[in-house]
């Protein structure tokens, strides 16, 4: 899979790392249980994206109100799969009946600079928030203090030092069919 509409993230053999920015009772919560739980919305759609660098920018490298905690979600390929799989595009005259939402967004550079490439975002909707929290989930980790690391280092002119603390993120494979309904290319 090659073009301007590509999935880069980091992922193994059987998960995902997908991104997310949330006020600090979500994360908070989140992350003593080890799984999202209340406060966290099971009726509303939820955004994951696979682009730290997209979500820094839209977070504001997580100062923007109600986004200071930035979790990495560690889910499924079987779920992250399954939600491309019904995933409908922005868009699509369709989209009011879709489950899952698919957005692509000009990627970030590390100074928020739009890039010529794009990313996806994905968007749960309610008719999956559970399955994706309770099934799909498999780890959370806080990015917070990495990312205001990172954020402190580009501020300070050392870019290269900030690159090397970012996730590897890479193509992910997508078969032709799901790339085609996505419209990766």
């Amino acid at each position: 899979m090659t073009g301007q509409r590509q999935i880069r993230a980091d992922f193994d053999a059987s998960t995902i790392v997908v991104y997310q920015a949330y006020p600090r009772a979500i994360a908070d919560t989140a992350l003593v249980a080890g799984r999202f739980v209340a406060p966290f919305s099971f009726g509303r759609m939820t955004w994951i994206k696979p682009s730290l660098l997209w979500l820094m920018h839209r977070s504001n490298w997580a100062r923007k109100a109600g986004q200071e905690r930035i979790l990495a979600v560690r889910i499924s390929r079987a779920g992250w799969e399954r939600a491309l799989g019904e995933a409908v595009l922005t868009s699509d005259p369709e989209l009011a009946r879709a489950r899952v939402h698919v957005q692509w967004d000009p990627e970030r550079s590390l100074r928020g600079a739009a890039l010529n490439h794009y990313s996806i975002q994905v968007g749960v909707g309610r008719e999956l928030i559970r399955t994706y929290a309770e099934e799909w989930v498999t780890g959370l980790t806080d990015l917070t203090p990495a990312v205001h690391k990172i954020a402190a280092l580009v501020r300070g002119g050392r870019t290269a030092e900030a690159q090397r603390l970012l996730p590897v993120e890479r193509p992910f494979p997508l078969e032709p069919a799901l790339a085609r309904r996505i419209g990766a290319g």
